[in-house]
């Protein structure tokens, strides 16, 4: 029998300089904050699955952008071995609220979260995002300038 890490995903959505987050009503983490997100269900994609997590946990329609990145430590979920792809995505409709498995959604100005009051490992996510971010705006400056 094979051992294989679980996939899931977490999305990034943003607002503008806003990053929504959903505080977590559930163990591991119980009140920390998290990027939405949850498990591929069998027979679904995994975009398929970042826009129902994002909303189950939300209550926004969402539009993914693209890929962040895949973060697979072994350690990054107490429960398993947890591989999860990280979308990035912004808001199509809705108002943002918590469900599912999340007590609250909050918008938070993406220069002042603190990494500490976040759940698994989103802090290295979050600094990920303002990498990926800076790297963007230069691209897209650079390009048009052309």
């Amino acid at each position: 029998m094979y051992r294989n890490p679980t996939p899931t995903v977490d999305i990034v959505i943003l607002k503008e300089n806003d990053l929504l987050l959903i505080r977590r009503g559930r163990e591991p983490f119980r009140g920390k904050w998290a990027l939405p997100g949850g498990f591929i269900e069998y027979g679904e994609t995994a975009e398929e699955a970042a826009v129902r997590e994002a909303a189950e946990e939300t209550g926004l329609t969402v539009e993914l952008e693209g890929i962040l990145g895949v973060y697979s430590d072994p350690n990054r979920d107490p429960r398993k071995h947890i591989l999860t792809v990280v979308f990035v995505a912004h808001p199509m409709g809705g108002e943002a609220k918590g469900g599912d498995d999340a007590s609250e959604a909050r918008w938070f100005q993406l220069d002042t979260i603190d990494e500490g009051v976040l759940a698994f490992d989103h802090g290295l996510i979050v600094r990920d995002l303002k990498r990926w971010l800076v790297s963007r705006d230069t691209f897209w400056s650079t390009r048009t300038r052309n």
